[in-house]
């Protein structure tokens, strides 16, 4: 009997989050710049508000906050949630992007064990310090059930649904 190939585990997570970023973009393809900025919940968020959201809140601040230390912009006055003024809707999925690419480019660079540059305890007093493992699914969850959202408003929009089968 052959002996099972070790498993890539950082390959793996890094599969997963790249599929839920990818449902993201998709469940919003081929909506137009009003579809995109129009809230359908009473929440009042956008599908693009949401995608800011991901981009700015999630993947800047987990990966490149506090993974990495990297002093950057978070937390605008309302949140990632509004996109802010003149920013286009190619603007926010391109910000989207580029974030995905930088956390991925950070996750490579470290192990799956390594413990964050920095750790926001002001922010979230009581949560335990995460690994790179855990860092990353946290992320794969918040992602798959933003994805969810979007699933749901993209068929009030317009009747289209987006299935992903792995």
């Amino acid at each position: 009997m052959p002996t099972p190939k070790p498993i890539d585990e950082k390959g793996a997570l890094l599969a997963f989050l790249r599929g839920q970023r990818e449902h993201v973009l998709g469940a919003l393809e081929g909506l137009g710049e009003e579809d995109l900025r129009r809230a359908v919940l009473p929440t009042g968020w956008s599908c693009l508000g949401l995608v800011h959201h991901l981009a700015v809140d999630v993947e800047r601040f987990w990966f490149r906050a506090v993974l990495a230390g990297e002093q950057v912009r978070l937390f605008e006055e309302d949140g990632g949630w509004q996109v802010p003024e003149g920013m286009r809707a190619a603007d926010v999925l391109d910000l989207y992007r580029d974030e995905a690419a930088r956390s991925d480019a950070l996750i490579e660079e470290h192990a799956i064990e390594d413990g964050p540059a920095w750790w926001p305890e002001e922010l979230f007093p009581g949560l335990p310090v995460r690994d790179v493992r855990r860092l990353v699914l946290a992320v794969i969850t918040e992602t798959a059930t933003h994805a969810g959202h979007l699933d749901a408003v993209r068929e009030l929009i317009d009747g289209r649904t987006w299935l992903v089968l792995t």
